[in-house]
């Protein structure tokens, strides 16, 4: 009974410090959420669904070290529970001597239930009614101490964690509520610590991920690399808090180990002692080394579940260092394919500007016409900024079948709100053609007669003549949109190339 009055301490542990231990813990398991988001591969939703796994026999066995460290922070403080004094500790002490005493009873009672029972066994007819009735009554006995005793625990369980500022009830009674708020962690205690494969998630998730296409065009890619550098931001800073809970779980067992390292050396040392010992002394080491072991048991429950926590810990970690491996690796390919495109686009690019020089280099050189030439000059400007959109769309987009049909939709409600526009500048390719208008033609549109000063790309200008008398120039500008080469009924004429007539107008009156 002596071994059993010892005290077992728990180093460097507190009700506050389990209980932030278990905080830390859970803030660490709810990060698996964080994890699902980033899922964008298969391999990425088995790594997350391993860790899942890790991690919810980690806060698991987190959950049991806090059990366990619970009953050794009671089991410390029994002797001067929450370091009151006066009144308090000496009705905590009346509570202790009562608990000790009923367990006492307990004890008593079942050792003589259980010989009732083997008398029971082996008795007459005529004595087994007074056995039996005998046996009821013990069982009663039993059942009524076994209920003070429950209360009792209650009581004390309260007063020995009235310490955690957490809460107003007891250290075990917070650590089980914060147990039951995770359905991973609710699992009886001591089970998990038990097993030795990976439970199963209790939130694992049933979604399938497919594999994202690779992006094709330089957009894509760049899109895809700012994702990956997010990525791999995000998965650096969950391996940053799991490295700081794999250090805070080795600070919590170090001391643990350390006081289990004095048991052991104290034990060995009272076995040597042993050789040589007397009878009473014999007896003493006996409560010494029964002690120890108490010790040694209850510090070894609190200790098993964090190695084993660590183990996973470092499991967890490996994963994520796999995941940041790969993408690193992809994020590097996707980088260099990104170089290699944006070279590739702006070679295309150098091509099509040397090949527009040597376009303006040869219309510089070869035509001396310069209405000629503005026009192919013209048709150049065109045909390079044409070139130049269409290499930057094909290199720039990933999916051309989406922007074909965006362009598609875009160039129809452009042509129909247009469509005026697009056909003078039609037209002003025709007035500049063949047969054409040029600046100083004497031309006539619609009953209109002038003299044209500027063709434009969408309406040419000319002086007015006067319809009447010779003909001069009225003061005013006409302007005609180059579509009216489109238009049946109105005409536009223009004197013959290469003559320069004429007109007079001569009024007579007839009799």
């Amino acid at each position: 009974m002596a071994a059993k009055n010892d005290s077992v301490t728990l180093p460097a542990a507190t009700g506050s410090g389990i209980v932030q231990y278990l905080n830390q813990t859970i803030q660490w398991y709810r990060e698996l959420a964080v994890q699902q988001q980033l899922v964008s591969e298969p391999a990425e939703e088995l790594t997350v669904d391993d860790n899942r796994q890790l991690a919810d026999q980690a806060l698991r066995l987190a959950f049991d070290y806090a059990r366990a460290a619970a009953t050794l922070v009671a089991s410390a403080q029994s002797a001067t529970p929450n370091g009151n004094s006066g009144q308090d500790s000496g009705h905590y002490q009346t509570l202790l001597q009562i608990s000790s005493r009923l367990d006492k009873q307990i004890e008593s009672t079942q050792q003589e239930l259980e010989q009732v029972r083997q008398n029971l066994a082996s008795a007459n007819r005529k004595n087994r009614p007074l056995l039996q009735a005998t046996v009821a009554e013990l069982q009663s006995e039993l059942d009524l101490m076994n209920a003070r005793r429950e209360a009792l625990k209650a009581v004390e369980d309260f007063v020995t964690g009235t310490n955690v500022p957490a809460g107003t009830g007891g250290l075990r009674a917070q650590i089980e509520v914060l147990a039951r708020s995770l359905p991973a962690a609710a699992s009886k205690p001591g089970t998990t610590s038990d097993q030795g494969a990976v439970a199963p998630a209790a939130s694992k998730t049933t979604t399938t991920t497919r594999a994202k296409p690779s992006p094709g065009g330089i957009w894509g890619l760049a899109s895809d690399l700012f994702a990956l550098s997010s990525k791999q931001r995000t998965l650096r800073g969950i391996k940053d808090r799991s490295d700081q809970l794999v250090k805070l779980s080795t600070s919590v067992r170090t001391p643990l180990i350390n006081r289990l390292k004095e048991l052991s050396a104290q034990g060995d040392q009272i076995a040597l002692q042993a050789d040589n010992a007397d009878a009473p002394a014999l007896a003493q080491q006996k409560v010494q080394l029964d002690s120890l072991t108490d010790q040694f048991k209850a510090i070894s429950a609190a200790v098993l579940p964090l190695g084993k926590q660590e183990i996973l810990l470092n499991l967890y970690q490996a994963n994520l260092e796999q995941w940041q491996q790969a993408l690193s690796t992809r994020y590097r390919a996707e980088l260099l394919s990104l170089g290699e495109r944006l070279a590739f686009m702006l070679l295309i690019l150098v091509a099509i500007l040397g090949l527009a020089e040597l376009w303006r280099r040869t219309i510089f050189r070869y035509i001396r016409d310069s209405r000629r030439r503005y026009q192919l000059l013209l048709l150049r400007k065109i045909v390079l900024w044409a070139a130049i959109a269409g290499v930057a769309v094909f290199t720039l987009s990933s999916q051309l079948g989406s922007i074909a049909t965006f362009a598609g939709l875009l160039t129809a409600g452009v042509a129909v709100a247009l469509q005026s526009v697009i056909l003078s500048i039609v037209g002003y390719f025709f007035l500049i053609g063949r047969y054409g208008i040029t600046v100083g033609d004497r031309v006539q549109v619609s009953g209109t007669s002038g003299e044209v000063i500027e063709v434009g790309l969408v309406r040419f200008y000319m002086v007015e003549y006067a319809a009447e008398g010779v003909g001069g120039p009225t003061g005013r500008v006409a302007s005609f949109s180059n579509s009216i080469v489109f238009q049946p009924t109105a005409g536009l004429f223009k004197q013959i190339p290469g003559t320069n007539f004429s007109w007079h107008e001569v009024s007579v009156a007839l009799p």
